[in-house]
């Protein structure tokens, strides 16, 4: 006999609107665009309506326009009335200083971006070895394969075989000796060093590139160096070095000079044609009051076209017709809906953080307060989670610069007067630290401790060492000035 038993269990079921909007929220602006550009295409239904308004609350239909090229270069601003109905109670925090507006901005702005074309690295490296005498069009086809075989560093880290079989599959057959010819003429385009297997060879061949700036002398040891003494090199073993080569101090010094200034990573930085953050806001400081604006350039509506109402009312159209057009007019309500829910959000936290960390705004990142998501979710009355999805991605430009919202989040640590300082202020007073110390008596995390403590700052020494990893900075000793 089947037992049936009786369960209680509590479960979480999101509505496809709430899917909806906690997709589109945790969108950056530029992906927002792209996704409501596929909307546009997907759905007959929705329609670019250009809104404008002329006081909060009052929404005037300007056009209506077809063109989805021309659809996101609005720039909005936002008042503070049209807030005020779902928040009235003042957030406690820094900004007692001055005051914290929000204006609205009626009309358009006209935006004009330049296209700009770029080579991309790898093009400049093939424009400059198709010039070379004994490159033939077979040569750049295997440059091309090797070249798409690089790691983001540059190095070249497969097999020859792969790139054989890669162009036998398409058509070429080709030796070892074929790929090696090919890479060693990659080594040694501009900049050289592209294209080798590991950092030793790198510096061989940016030191062999240039060997004409240096004194022979200085070339032979600086390559004697990198090839028997390169891990005694990276640790900064120069006492020991100094015994292995059995040269003047004077020889060794500038050999190792010569190697300290290749290049480990070049031209792998480069410029590949930008990459462009669209801020989601906008704040100055004018007169002792913050402003913000909002970058709203995905506020649309939707219209159905009276073709497809008329549609509807006839009773002689086809149902499934009449099926499609509902369920599309259903989705395009839900997307704008999610839109618009998306923004309000946006306007919330960007609220509540200029008046949590308006001695920020103001004066700029020394004046940033230890600040949790927490304390925004309880300001703004939104969930954590939402809060989280809100700040990823999204930018604000300030007139110190252009930070992302998780920028103002930080964890804080307590001070000598009982103020609490946060850690990207402490970061920032290691940094300094560190940039004004003696190189040929560096800094130990102890002695940075001390000096932290002596400017009231309750810190253990772990947790500057931890700071100054996530900084990238290395310990003292790394750091101990060569000779």
């Amino acid at each position: 006999m089947v037992d049936i038993k009786l369960q209680q269990r509590q479960t979480l079921q999101l509505s496809a609107q709430q899917i909806l909007s906690s997709q589109l929220l945790q969108l950056p602006m530029l992906n927002l665009e792209q996704r409501i550009y596929e909307e546009l295409q997907e759905n007959p239904m929705l329609e670019v309506v250009e809104e404008r308004k002329d006081s909060a609350g009052d929404v005037v239909v300007e056009s209506e326009r077809s063109d989805e090229d021309d659809m996101f270069d609005a720039v909005e601003r936002f008042s503070k009335s049209s807030l005020k109905e779902r928040s009235d109670t003042p957030l406690s925090g820094e900004y007692g200083e001055g005051r914290v507006n929000f204006t609205r901005e009626s009309g358009q702005k006209e935006r004009f971006f330049q296209a700009v074309q770029h080579d991309s690295f790898h093009d400049t490296l093939l424009k400059q070895l198709a010039l070379h005498e004994d490159v033939g069009e077979r040569e750049v086809i295997i440059a091309i394969e090797i070249l798409g075989n690089l790691d983001g560093d540059g190095y070249f880290t497969e097999e020859d075989a792969v790139i054989i079989d890669s162009l036998h599959f398409n058509g070429l057959d080709v030796t070892d000796d074929e790929v090696e010819g090919v890479v060693r003429k990659i080594k040694f385009l501009d900049p050289p060093g592209i294209a080798v297997r590991d950092l030793r060879e790198r510096f061989l061949v940016q030191l062999q590139a240039a060997s004409g700036r240096y004194e022979l002398k200085t070339y032979e040891i600086a390559t004697r160096i990198i090839r028997d003494y390169f891990d005694d090199f990276l640790h900064r073993r120069f006492e020991l070095l100094l015994k292995r080569l059995a040269e003047p101090k004077e020889i060794v010094e500038a050999a190792v000079s010569a190697i300290v200034r290749l290049d480990p990573h070049p031209g792998i930085f480069q410029d590949e044609g930008g990459c462009y953050i669209t801020p989601d806001f906008v704040v100055s400081y004018e007169n002792g009051e913050l402003t913000a604006v909002l970058n709203d350039r995905s506020s649309l509506s939707v219209k159905v076209s009276d073709r497809y109402q008329e549609l509807l009312k006839n009773r002689k159209a086809p149902k499934e017709d009449k099926r499609f057009i509902r369920q599309n007019i259903l989705r395009a309500n839900e997307f704008t809906s999610a839109i618009e829910t998306r923004r309000q959000t946006l306007l919330k936290v960007i609220e509540a953080l200029m008046k949590r960390q308006y001695g920020f705004f103001v004066s700029g990142e020394e004046r940033v307060v230890p600040l949790g998501m927490k304390t925004i979710a309880a300001d703004t009355g939104l969930d954590i989670s939402t809060i989280s999805r809100a700040v990823n991605g999204k930018y604000v430009q300030t007139r110190f610069g252009v930070f992302e919202l998780k920028y103002f989040f930080s964890t804080g640590l307590s001070t000598g007067d009982g103020d609490d300082l946060s850690s990207k202020v402490i970061r920032q007073y290691i940094s300094d630290m560190i940039m004004k110390e003696d190189p040929a008596n560096p800094l130990s995390d102890d002695t940075i401790t001390e000096m932290l403590m002596k400017r009231g700052v309750q810190i253990a020494r772990r947790t500057v060492s931890k700071y100054r990893e996530q900084m990238r900075i290395s310990v003292a000793r790394l750091r101990k000035k060569i000779f």
